[in-house]
C-alpha cells in the first residue's frame, strides 16, 4: 500500500489526520525532481539504491515508473502484476494524464462573500429570470472557501493588443490622451488603438462619461458609465461558478450590486444533448447554416427552439418546428 499525500487527493487528506510529511517529487513538466529535494531524501541512509534513485532525476513520470518496476523485478521483489480498472482523470483540451501537484493557492472566504450576494437575491434586489434558478447562488451559503482561479490571476491574464502606427511599433497607454504623448514617431502619436479608448460609442456621438467617487474612491470613467448594469444574459450552467462571482466581488468592492436582472436562456446542444465543446469537436458553425440555410432561418429555429426549462438540440437533421 502506497500513501502519497502530495500527489493523491484522498492520500492527502489521510495525511492532513495522520500528520504525514507532504513530499513532492515532481517538476512543474512532471518530471521527477529529486536533486537536492531534502524531504525526498530525509532519513534515508545513504546506499546505491538510492543513488540510482537520485540518478533518475529529471526523468518522465512515465519513463520513471518503468525503471523502477524493472528494477523491482530485477530484484525479485514483485510477485505478480494483475490488471485493475480505475479512473484516470484527463485533460478536457491536452487529453493528458492529470497528476496531483502541491501547489500554494489563495482562498477566499466565499460563505462570507456570499452573504450579501445572498440577501440581494432574496430582497428582490437582483431577480433571476427563471426565478427558480436564482437557487444555484444559495450553493455558496454551506461553501467555506473557494480558491482564487488562475483566470483571476496574472499568469491567467487575458491578453490585449497594443497600439500601433503606421511603422508596427506598439505602444500600451491607459487613455487616449496618454496615448497621444507616447514617445513615438510624430505619425505614430496621431493613431491609437481602439482599446485604448475610454469614451463609448454608443448612440449618435461619443460619450466619454465622468469620474465619480464611491466609499471615498474615485471611479475610472467607463466604470462609472457602465456598473452596475440592468441585465445580465447567461446560461443556468455558470451562475454558481460566475454570476455568483460577479455579485460577490461586485457588492464587496462596489458596495452595490452589478445588475438587476439576470435572464437565464437555454444552451444549445449537440443532437444528442452534449454541450458542445471544440475539444469534443461536435461544434456546429452558424456561419455554415447561414450559408446552407440562410439567416432568417437560422434565426427563426433557434428562436422558435429557445423555450424557458430547456435546451436546444441543434442538428442538421431536424425539420420543421419541434
Amino acid at each position: 500500500m502506497k500513501i502519497t499525500p502530495a500527489h493523491d487527493f484522498n492520500d492527502f487528506e489521510v495525511g492532513k489526520r495522520h500528520n504525514l510529511p507532504q513530499i513532492n517529487i515532481f517538476s512543474t513538466e512532471a518530471k521527477l525532481q529529486l536533486k537536492d529535494n531534502a524531504d525526498f531524501v530525509a532519513g534515508m541512509p545513504n546506499s546505491a539504491d538510492l543513488d540510482a534513485t537520485l540518478a533518475m532525476n529529471g526523468t518522465d513520470r512515465f519513463a520513471a515508473r518503468k525503471a523502477i518496476l524493472a528494477r523491482l523485478e530485477e530484484k525479485g521483489l514483485v510477485e505478480k502484476i494483475e490488471p485493475q480498472s480505475h479512473v484516470v482523470p484527463h485533460g478536457d483540451r491536452s487529453n493528458v494524464v492529470i497528476e496531483p501537484f502541491l501547489t500554494d493557492q489563495w482562498y477566499v472566504n466565499a460563505k462570507e462573500l456570499a452573504k450579501p450576494a445572498i440577501a440581494a437575491v432574496r430582497a428582490g434586489k437582483t431577480k433571476f429570470i427563471p426565478e427558480e434558478l436564482g437557487e444555484n447562488l444559495f450553493r455558496l451559503d454551506g461553501k467555506h472557501s473557494a480558491v482564487v482561479h488562475s483566470r483571476a490571476s496574472s499568469g491567467g491574464a487575458i491578453r490585449f493588443r497594443p497600439g500601433t502606427g503606421p511603422t508596427n511599433k506598439a505602444f500600451v497607454a491607459l487613455t487616449e490622451a496618454e496615448a497621444q504623448t507616447t514617445p513615438t514617431s510624430t505619425t505614430e502619436r496621431r493613431r491609437s488603438s481602439p482599446a485604448t479608448r475610454m469614451c463609448s460609442t454608443h448612440g449618435s456621438r461619443p460619450r466619454c462619461g465622468r469620474s465619480r467617487r464611491s466609499a471615498g474612491r474615485t471611479i475610472r470613467p467607463e466604470l462609472a458609465r457602465y456598473y452596475p448594469t440592468s441585465t445580465l444574459v447567461t446560461g443556468f450552467d455558470i451562475i454558481f461558478f460566475w454570476v455568483a462571482r460577479m455579485m460577490m466581488m461586485g457588492l464587496h468592492f462596489m458596495k452595490e450590486i452589478p445588475f438587476h436582472d439576470v435572464y437565464i436562456h437555454a444552451l444549445v446542444r449537440d443532437a444528442s444533448g452534449a454541450k458542445m465543446s471544440k475539444s469534443k469537436g461536435n461544434v456546429i458553425d452558424p456561419l455554415a447554416l447561414i450559408d446552407e440555410y440562410g439567416a432568417d432561418a437560422l434565426r427563426f429555429t433557434l428562436a422558435a427552439m429557445a423555450a424557458q426549462g430547456r435546451d436546444i438540440k441543434l442538428s442538421t437533421q431536424r425539420r420543421g418546428l419541434p
